[in-house]
């Protein structure tokens, strides 16, 4: 069994790595390089490539096929960055990662805390040594309404963890989950949008959900909510919710993901322009936080997620399903 591993970053993988080549009897090579139509002649008698967001079409697909590769992992949980339909017309398994849900669940929190609060204009003014109260007032979290849609795992534990804070929940999904019922109530998506002070994403870009949140959408929101999407970028009209701001429809929001943010998160762009226009534009603005993509990262998942891509390779080379296989 073979893996070759694109996007390998060493200073966090390498332990794990070693770990599960040794576990499972994996040969792996790897490159911190992403896979590219140049470099893909390298993956030639592997089973197995293992890679991260890299934008992954037909054309490439078709080459790895001819290559003899049988399995295509991410080590993400999103696989919207790969030709699904065209990876099984081709008859290449398309596995994705999972990882423990209580690091995104926190890290939705602390954005609505920071954004409850001001945290980062206040911050800011700090370092400037103003510290006059005029324009820092903020809003508590136990007195609002939070509205969390999407109710799987990582939506389940941010309700868990916010009934905690005393708040009022409000959940939607197109399948009800029990254990939410004990903290949550679930309603329809229009009277979610219209009574929450706060709204959290956590639905999974399928077809049906590009712009889950568009014009329609923050229309209906109360007047100076704050949105947070720590899923997936392509879930909000960007351009839709730049006007929303700046209108004052919108009170605050925090995006941890971004339309179009593939070839700008992970990379050293200091000095350059940013090669997203609305990243920039979105910035500039003191009630809007922007972290880059980060909300996974912690120990738990990294070691998680390459554990996930050894098992897929695993499971794929001797012929059977893959635990991990993408199915939707």
């Amino acid at each position: 069994m073979k893996l070759f591993m694109y996007n390998y970053r060493g200073f966090e993988e390498e332990k794990y790595v070693k770990q599960y080549q040794e576990e499972f009897g994996v040969e792996v090579q790897v490159t911190p390089d992403s896979p590219s139509m140049e470099n893909i002649e390298r993956v030639a008698g592997f089973d197995c490539v293992g890679i991260i967001t890299t934008v992954t079409d037909r054309a490439m697909l078709t080459r790895l096929k001819e290559l003899g590769v049988k399995c295509v992992a991410t080590r993400s949980i999103g696989v919207d960055h790969i030709d699904v339909k065209a990876a099984r017309e081709l008859g290449i398994t398309v596995c994705n990662a999972s990882y423990p849900p209580e690091g995104v669940a926190n890290f939705a929190i602390m954005l609505m805390l920071m954004s409850c609060r001001k945290v980062i204009p206040i911050m800011k003014k700090s370092m400037m040594q103003d510290y006059r109260l005029a324009g820092k007032k903020g809003r508590e979290l136990s007195v609002s309404t939070v509205g969390v849609m999407g109710t799987g795992r990582i939506g389940r534990t941010v309700i868990r963890h916010l009934a905690g804070f005393g708040c009022k929940i409000l959940a939607y999904d197109v399948y009800e989950n029990e254990e939410v019922k004990q903290y949550a109530q679930y309603v329809d998506k229009d009277t979610l949008l219209a009574q929450s002070d706060i709204i959290t994403l956590h639905v999974p870009l399928l077809e049906e959900n590009y712009h889950f949140i568009g014009k329609n959408e923050l229309s209906k929101m109360r007047d100076g909510a704050i949105l947070i999407n720590t899923a997936r970028g392509e879930l909000v009209d960007t351009a839709a919710l730049i006007e929303a701001i700046e209108s004052g429809k919108i009170g605050a929001a925090a995006l941890d993901v971004l339309e179009d943010e593939a070839g700008l998160y992970y990379k050293d762009l200091i000095e350059q322009p940013l090669p997203n226009r609305e990243r920039a534009v979105l910035s500039g603005f003191p009630n809007v936080i922007l972290t880059p993509n980060v909300a996974f990262y912690t120990e738990q998942s990294i070691q998680s997620m390459v554990r996930c891509t050894f098992e897929s390779c695993v499971s794929v080379a001797r012929g059977e399903k893959s635990p991990h296989e993408w199915t939707m």
